[in-house]
């Protein structure tokens, strides 16, 4: 058994050249082999959201606080509120991030595949991210 003490892992900055606007990753694991589950609390401020990107065996992302939105390829814009629970399907194109006035947290679940677990593509545009929303 490993017990990972609240605070003994340090926030991060993700990779720019996958998100835009200000987003903080708090790690809660990265399983060891031969288990594959990454998870992690994302933070993103008002208008901050993820690129285009997809995940080998899907991801589950649980809503913490705030507002969202979330698109998948093809979709319109989702708007995501706490204690709603999103599936994307392996392989499944999207993104995901803060409304345009409120930020938002959620707990990010997805398993690794062969060490990766996202696939990143292009940076979601502005057309994209103001499109028509279903709620």
């Amino acid at each position: 058994m490993q017990i990972h003490r609240a605070g003994s892992r340090p926030s991060q900055s993700p990779n720019p050249d996958y998100f835009t606007g200000t987003v903080r990753f708090d790690p809660v694991i990265a399983a060891p082999d031969p288990a594959r589950l990454h998870a992690l609390v994302v933070t993103f401020e008002p208008g901050a959201r993820t690129a285009w990107h997809t995940h080998p065996l899907g991801q589950t992302l649980v809503i913490l606080s705030g507002l969202g939105l979330a698109q998948r390829a093809g979709g319109p814009v989702q708007v995501l509120r706490p204690g709603d629970v999103v599936w994307f399907e392996p392989g499944e194109k999207h993104w995901h991030g803060a409304a345009p006035d409120c930020a938002m947290s959620h707990l990010a679940m997805q398993e690794a595949l062969d060490g990766s677990a996202a696939v990143w593509l292009e940076k979601v545009s502005d057309a994209d991210y103001g499109g028509p929303r279903a709620e």
